[in-house]
């Protein structure tokens, strides 16, 4: 027998042509949002336009290609001249024999990932295009043969345009493991030598993977978070200043003082003497917490398209845009301390520290209980801690002996509507909900929630995701951000999910219910209380 010699990698997958369409759309036109049913390749002829994925728009020009998986929304907009752009549907066969999306092929198949993809050389990809367009009604067997091959070789160009980058990625993933190994090993005596060699790369290219990837230089960026530790053994602690420099890595109690007023703006003993007195304190995402602590904030977090956290009835205190990036306006309110935790990474809000000294805590959002223990221990309001923990303890215990009897078996899910998905919150301890409505309230997710959601904070689902999506009730909210997308709620996939069917869909404050904190996790217990109890 003939030893076999397959075709390696690609001999498992055959990519069938269902569909193709050519699109004109006029000067300045904004479609809707589309559901993408289909593997669906997107390939500008003329023109130029943008399309939002993931809620971040992305330019389009000819030559441009997205290749988007079934399940996948996104809005395709036209420029001021119009945009045309080839459509083409497709489906992945297995060597099976089954159809699969692109999410399920093999990692080693070769395929490019969901996303903006380059078609080049143009001129021989819109000869292929062309001649599939002007074909696709004939029914002679030879011409859909020939219809099959032009689709393949139209594939094989893009994947030649687009290679994957092995070498790259890797020395990128090495560099971000030096990078969390900085985070857990501040106090060792590292050289940029060092991690560059750790991450397998040269001095000077771990040294610019570095700045891409962290905005500063290795040595800055370590220095950087020895100085956040000293903050908080600063005002956590009444450890002596060598101490503290020796626990933070620094040898020298010198030098510690020169890093930290060169980063803070203040020494370390007047730093730790300055936060000891009453503070006018900006503190974004914390206000919640500084409300339970009775201290209002001198100025609250606003956004442009969230608008501010109205369930706290903050409504004599002036705002503040976080999405605005205007560092002096918050400077007009003059606050004396700014405190941040790790949501603040996404806007940028470490700038702050121009303004003010700045705290970071040391710790994630999930464990509101911890964060309030710090900040009372940093705001002198130590004392307030337990009855605050046990009043909220005494609340949930008695909501939930109440939903035992009204909703006994029945299961909740929560979904997160924009433009440009629906997530899923999950049920474990991570993120906003779950650890109010399914541990303290002792609701109940439906099995293939647990499922999706296992160790994740949100899943984005896909239409056939949302079409199995089968709780008794369902709390929903809208996010501005991204466009509510309440277009979802007048289609027959949503009118054929149980909870609609039935009448059992709660909408819920945004703001309120994408927040942590004891006052945010209260408001949730009234709304779950108001509609199920």
């Amino acid at each position: 027998m003939a030893e076999n010699t397959g075709t390696g990698k690609y001999e498992a997958l055959f990519y069938s042509l269902n569909h193709i369409e050519l699109i004109h759309q006029p000067c300045i036109n904004k479609s809707g949002i589309t559901v993408f049913q289909d593997n669906t390749l997107i390939i500008v002829k003329e023109g130029q336009g943008q399309i939002m994925l993931d809620g971040a728009y992305v330019p389009l020009e000819q030559g441009a290609g997205v290749l988007l998986e079934s399940g996948m929304l996104g809005r395709i907009e036209s420029g001021e001249g119009g945009i045309s752009f080839y459509q083409l549907k497709f489906e992945i066969i297995s060597r099976a024999g089954y159809s699969i999306s692109l999410i399920d092929t093999p990692s080693n198949s070769g395929l490019i990932r969901c996303g903006m993809v380059t078609c080049q050389p143009f001129s021989q990809c819109l000869l292929l295009l062309d001649s599939l367009y002007q074909k696709r009604c004939s029914t002679e067997e030879i011409e859909g043969f020939a219809s099959h091959t032009r689709f393949q070789e139209l594939l094989l160009l893009i994947f030649r345009a687009n290679p994957p980058a092995p070498m790259e990625q890797n020395v990128k993933s090495g560099v971000q493991r030096t990078i969390d190994y900085v985070k857990e090993n501040y106090k060792e005596t590292l050289t940029v030598d060092q991690l560059a060699a750790m991450a397998g790369t040269s001095r000077s290219r771990y040294t610019q993977l570095f700045k891409e990837i962290t905005g500063q230089l290795p040595l800055d960026y370590m220095n950087a978070i020895r100085i956040e530790h000293a903050q908080q053994l600063l005002l956590l602690t009444s450890d002596r200043l060598y101490d503290i420099a020796q626990a933070v890595g620094y040898s020298n109690e010198y030098y510690f003082n020169r890093r930290f007023k060169g980063t803070i703006g203040i020494a370390p003993g007047q730093y730790r003497r300055y936060q000891q007195q009453d503070r006018r304190i900006f503190a974004p995402f914390l206000e919640d917490h500084l409300l339970a602590l009775g201290i209002v904030p001198v100025v609250q977090y606003s956004h442009a398209l969230w608008g501010k956290q109205d369930y706290l009835g903050l409504n004599h205190v002036p705002e503040f845009d976080i999405s605005s990036g205007d560092w002096g306006a918050l400077s007009d309110h003059k606050p004396e301390l700014i405190m941040l935790d790790n949501a603040s990474e996404r806007w940028s809000l470490e700038q702050c520290r121009q303004i003010a000294p700045l705290f970071k805590l040391p710790l994630g959002s999930e464990d509101w209980r911890s964060t309030l223990r710090f900040m009372a221990a940093i705001c002198g309001r130590a004392d307030r801690v337990r009855d605050i923990t046990l009043n909220y303890e005494h609340k949930a215990q008695e909501a939930s002996s109440l939903l035992r009897r009204s909703v006994r078996t029945q299961t909740v899910a929560v979904l997160r509507i924009s433009a440009c998905a629906v997530v899923l919150y999950g049920c474990g301890e991570l993120g906003y909900i779950g650890n109010v409505l399914y541990r303290d309230l002792g609701l109940q997710s439906p099995p293939l929630v647990q499922k999706w959601t296992r160790g994740e904070r949100r899943v984005n689902l896909t239409r056939e995701m949302l079409s199995r999506l089968n709780a008794d009730h369902l709390f929903i909210t809208f996010d501005k951000q991204e466009g509510e997308g309440r277009e979802l709620l007048d289609t027959p996939l949503w009118r054929s999910l149980p909870a609609v069917r039935n009448r059992c869909v709660y909408e819920v404050d945004f703001m309120a219910w994408m927040n942590y904190g004891v006052l945010s996790h209260s408001r949730k217990i009234d709304d779950v209380l108001k509609v199920l109890a």
